[in-house]
């Protein structure tokens, strides 16, 4: 695994375990989103996105959706789309939040050291 990608999976995780994720696996979108699924078959699961936004660090978009489930806070779910317009991540945090992580990992990346090759 190269190290943006790796670097990129760490921010990713640690901004996804505030969630309740085990409350929403029955959602549709959460459970038959897919990637490599195209935007329109994320439309006919989800409907309409509560926002649609276009990626700030990799080229492409988003939709922010609002589950809901009865007696819990609403959770944010997003839906990233890569160039193509097909699904390339999906996670338990806002668009917004998944570009800072993209960020926050790519200005992080500088200061890795030395270490190319290793797999880390």
């Amino acid at each position: 695994m190269n190290k943006s990608t790796c670097a990129l999976l760490i921010v990713a995780a640690f901004t996804g375990c505030s969630s309740n994720s085990s409350l929403y696996h029955d959602q549709p979108l959460v459970a038959n989103v897919t990637n490599g699924m195209s935007r329109e078959h994320v439309l006919q699961i989800g409907g309409k996105p509560g926002a649609e936004s276009d990626r700030t660090v990799v080229a492409g978009t988003c939709f922010d959706y609002m589950l809901t489930q009865p007696g819990q806070k609403q959770q944010p779910y997003m839906v990233s789309f890569d160039q193509a317009g097909k699904v390339d991540k999906t996670s338990f945090m806002t668009c917004a939040e998944w570009s800072n992580a993209q960020q926050k990992s790519r200005q992080a990346l500088p200061s890795m050291g030395g270490m190319g090759g290793s797999g880390y």
